[in-house]
């Protein structure tokens, strides 16, 4: 047998390569999926089932596409919100061989409504399952938000837990494969590790800790999530199928001229958040490369074209393969050469940097016209906050920017700073002009706290 774990960076998306005797199957592919085509060759595999888990909200499927590279027959559990149009229903029960390999589908409702589990048996050791693909109900460390139901949000909690319960019955051997590990918007607690079997998970997950349904429930109805935009644009496109990648992933190349006359609809600058403060084009927003899977789909919508700038190719590279994942890859090239732009006597922005002791001063001296703006998550704020600040969430400035009176100056903060940068140039691109960073932050705060 052989099981190949694939991890989508940023998006900490993980999918899986599972055959043996010459044939394979792929769990929840992403898009740019010809990746899974070179291992199976690598392995002489033929590739002749897909199996998704449930309609994903953060990424594209790769699963139409693949089907049309292979041949496989997708499959995808019943109860979906719309038709999956290039995929069969499987149902509890089902049972596919992949060569000696047999997978069997569990239906495991709550995270979404056709949410399925796969089991993977291995006739060459029958002594039970060797493990389960869980998707988005069952992660180390976590299990699946159930926020996507809001009129339903206690229904749907308690069928999480009864699905739970129904993937802890394989037995505590079997192995877990999620579909994601930490640092997804899928769960807020999954441990760092990508390993586990349902009997460490039984003992040592918080969640499978809750014996109680109501109690379970409880907890789950009271969690705090947060559902950018784009949600909807992948929710739509996995019921339809999804198109194929681009062939290139990286942009075309752009001088400072045909940056200035391409007329994007959003110049996007993926250098990091001190780069971008010290000075970036006008206009520009701050998307940093590794924080675009969490944060693009809050600012850019669909169908709107993107310019990239950046401090080299190949990070231009990596923010257009981020892009395409969450098919917003209207990207009509990439621009390196920030420094040289400055030197050449283009205008230049920059983004204020303050420190604990400006911030102590100010908040003691109460100004009128200045507000410190928390950008947290409400979590991270209910933990800790500063007496006197307020709170937006940063990707909830993509609309409620309205509400800042352009007039006044805003200190931006978050848990360093790097979050607090994103949101300060999104609001002066946005005509909010007075602001500036609290450079560390919470993290700041807390350090003076200690030393006082």
């Amino acid at each position: 047998m052989i099981l190949e774990k694939i991890k989508t960076p940023g998006l900490s998306h993980l999918s899986y390569l599972v055959g043996a005797d010459g044939k394979a199957a792929v769990v929840d592919p992403r898009r740019d999926c010809e990746v899974y085509l070179e291992k199976a060759r690598a392995e002489g595999l033929e590739i002749t089932h897909i199996l998704e888990t449930h309609r994903n909200e953060d990424f594209v499927s790769g699963a139409p596409v693949l089907a049309e590279l292979t041949g496989a027959a997708v499959l995808h559990g019943p109860n979906a919100d719309g038709e999956v149009l290039y995929a069969q229903t499987t149902r509890e029960g089902d049972r596919h061989k992949i060569g000696s390999l047999e997978i069997e589908v569990l239906e495991t409702p709550g995270h979404t409504f056709d949410h399925v589990a796969y089991v993977l048996y291995d006739s060459k050791y029958p002594e039970g399952a060797v493990g389960v693909f869980t998707g988005d109900a069952l992660f180390i460390g976590d299990v699946g938000r159930t926020d996507f139901y809001p009129d339903r949000k206690r229904e749907v909690s308690g069928l999480l837990f009864d699905s739970l319960r129904k993937i802890c019955s394989l037995g505590d051997q079997a192995i877990v494969y999620p579909a994601h590990g930490a640092g997804s918007v899928c769960g807020s607690g999954m441990a760092d590790r990508e390993f586990s079997t349902i009997g460490h998970e039984r003992r040592n997950n918080p969640l499978l800790q809750l014996d109680d349904r109501a109690a379970f429930i409880d907890r789950k109805v009271h969690e705090n999530h947060y559902q950018p935009p784009y949600f909807r644009l992948m929710e739509r496109l996995n019921l339809v199928g999804g198109t194929p990648a681009p062939r290139s992933l990286r942009p075309a190349p752009l001088t400072l001229d045909q940056l200035a006359g391409c007329s994007a609809d959003r110049l996007v600058d993926v250098r990091e958040p001190l780069a971008y403060a010290s000075g970036h084009l006008p206009s520009s927003i701050n998307l940093p490369v590794d924080m675009i899977p969490a944060f693009a789909g809050w600012f850019i919508r669909e169908g709107e074209t993107i310019a990239l700038i950046g401090s080299a190719h190949d990070q231009l590279e990596k923010a257009m393969e981020h892009l395409v994942r969450i098919a917003l890859d209207n990207v009509l090239g990439g621009y390196v050469g920030v420094v040289p732009a400055a030197a050449s006597g283009k205008q230049m922005q920059q983004i204020p940097m303050i420190d604990t002791e400006t911030v102590k001063r100010r908040l003691a001296e109460d100004h009128a016209d200045w507000t410190l703006l928390d950008v947290r998550d409400a979590d991270e704020r209910a933990e800790n906050a500063i007496e006197g600040s307020q709170h937006i969430y940063v990707g909830e400035l993509n609309e409620r920017w309205r509400e800042l009176d352009p007039s006044r100056r805003y200190t931006l903060m978050c848990a360093s700073g790097m979050r607090a940068t994103i949101a300060s140039g999104w609001l002066k691109s946005n005509g909010v002009a007075n602001v500036e960073v609290y450079l560390g932050s919470m993290g700041a705060w807390k350090a003076a706290q200690e030393e006082d």
